[in-house]
């Protein structure tokens, strides 16, 4: 099929031509209830003008619902252009160009520049235009005149919007469309929160493994393990939603569990002005955390203030530690012995377990404070007594020796590609200054502090080689019992130990793996 030419723009089409028609609505236009510029409403003036106007031609439609007409980052407007540039079609149709866009230079620029390069057909159907027999400037006068009124309407649009928003937020009201998981909407005020008592109950939950020190990734693994129900499923059993997995079902994440500990709407708060536009229709860009507004004591909380700031803290300590690779071996093996729960790890000048869940229970038997030497140097006696009851003393220090050497092997891999990368680096920071020098290059490009960093990084690494090439030597006798060392202690744990149940500092369990009549009481 021939495309439609610039030249036969203002003749009466008869042949075949491939139409699109564009519809638009925005929320706006949602919430003001414009009728006629609902999509139907849209797709019946456009068939309408199309019937009157062509006999024969083939007509596709592509629609944005719920987008606004700032920008052109919308699918439906997106997949238009690009069959535009694919030769897909030859003429565009839309009730108006405020349909089309908002933004008068980009309007103007596809009317005037973009669509006339590619032969296509433009027609506006209440702005009177098409460009098949708009050919003088005063026509061009009017469109831009009209994009621009367009433009102000939408950014003055906006404006109203975002002070109607901002002046609800500061009086106390929860704006957001949707409630938080753990909470819900009031029956009498939808701009108040109420606690969901059947998903608090999962919140808390969260919060008390946190305080226990679990990790976020612990914890999602525990909730899918229970079978306890992601925040989607609640909303599908509650026919909010109508989502399907992606696989066999929904699973909690660990980043679906760090955006419920960290957010403060769990302790009675609400937190906004996070964001603001850089322009209309523009991308949202972060505050700095000081500007942040926050209504304290809003709603019922579903965590005592004091526990939420715990995990805080903690989070951020727990989080430091672990990138550190300084994470204990008993935690989330240590157990309180009253109430079951796992203990946490208090810092200090004197580390101790503690129980968070004696905050929740009111139990008085709950560990309050254990030290986590005590519960070491117990742990260290009773393993020590076990192995050589069951001759498991020389194949746990080949075991290690083992485990060390293979360390060793991985850290001498990173070692060799560190000092490849450092001399490919040094040839290129050679080869820029020798053509600097020469005068081929108006700038010398250094990799001096690159090169500095790589030499850290070298260096630490020949460090933990060393360090294991002295623990490799200590692996061949049991000194290693007497020196405590933490590498051994923490295979052992993994290896031998599946419980440690803290009642007190001088009454201990160890249930061992595999062998569980043996409980060795201390």
């Amino acid at each position: 099929m021939e495309r439609l030419r610039r030249s036969d723009l203002g003749k009466n089409v008869s042949h075949s031509i491939r139409i699109a028609i564009y519809m638009r609505l925005s929320k706006a236009d949602k919430k003001m209830q414009e009728e006629s510029n609902s999509i139907f409403m849209q797709r019946l003036l456009i068939r309408d003008y199309i019937a009157a106007h062509f006999t024969k031609c083939q007509v596709i439609e592509y629609q944005d619902d719920g987008f606004s007409g700032t920008n052109f980052n919308r699918p439906g407007v997106q997949r238009l252009l690009e069959d535009a540039r694919n030769e897909k079609i030859d003429c565009v149709v839309v009730k108006d160009f405020s349909r089309f866009g908002r933004d008068y230079m980009e309007v103007g620029s596809y009317l005037e520049q973009i669509f006339p390069f590619l032969g296509i057909r433009f027609i506006s159907i209440n702005d009177h235009y098409d460009s098949a027999s708009c050919r003088n400037r005063m026509s061009d006068l009017d469109v831009n005149f009209k994009n621009l009124l367009y433009d102000l309407y939408s950014k003055d649009l906006s404006q109203k919007v975002k002070t109607s928003l901002s002046a609800g937020k500061e009086s106390g009201k929860y704006i957001s469309a949707n409630a938080p998981f753990g909470y819900e909407k009031a029956m009498d005020d939808r701009h108040m929160l109420v606690i969901c008592e059947d998903e608090a109950v999962v919140v808390r939950e969260i919060f008390s493994l946190a305080l226990q020190g679990v990790t976020s990734s612990q914890t999602a693994r525990r909730l899918n393990g229970e079978n306890i129900p992601t925040p989607v499923e609640f909303k599908i059993r509650k026919k909010k939603t109508s989502r399907k997995p992606k696989g066999d079902r929904f699973y909690w994440s660990s980043s679906t569990v760090c955006s419920i500990l960290r957010n403060p709407v769990y302790a009675g708060d609400v937190v906004y002005g996070k964001t603001e536009k850089e322009q209309v229709g523009g991308r949202n860009v972060c505050k700095a955390r000081t500007d942040w507004k926050i209504i304290r004591n809003h709603h019922a909380p579903i965590i005592a203030r004091e526990d939420f700031e715990e995990v805080q803290k903690n989070r951020g300590r727990g989080h430091r530690k672990r990138l550190a690779g300084s994470r204990h071996p008993f935690i989330g093996r240590t157990v309180c012995g009253c109430c079951k729960h796992n203990l946490q790890i208090k810092g200090g000048a004197t580390p101790s377990f503690t129980c968070s869940n004696r905050y929740v229970t009111g139990f008085k038997d709950c560990v309050s404070r254990v030290r986590v030497m005590s519960v070491e140097q117990q742990v260290w006696l009773r393993l020590e007594e076990y192995l050589k009851k069951h001759d498991l003393t020389a194949e746990l220090f080949q075991r290690h020796k083992d485990n060390l050497e293979m360390r060793r092997e991985s850290i001498l891999r990173d070692l060799r590609q560190a000092q490849l990368e450092y001399g490919r680096q040094k040839q290129v920071h050679y080869e820029n200054y020798q053509l600097y020098s020469l005068g081929k290059e108006p700038e010398f490009h250094s990799l001096h502090a690159q090169m500095e960093q790589k030499e850290e990084v070298i260096g630490d690494l020949q460090k933990q080689v060393s360090s294991l090439d002295e623990q490799i030597c200590r692996a061949k006798s049991e000194n290693l019992f007497q020196e405590k060392d933490a590498a051994l202690l923490s295979e052992m744990t993994e290896h031998y130990i599946e419980g440690i149940v803290v009642f007190s500092e001088e009454n201990i369990e160890i249930k061992w793996k595999k062998r569980k009549e043996n409980i060795a009481t201390v």
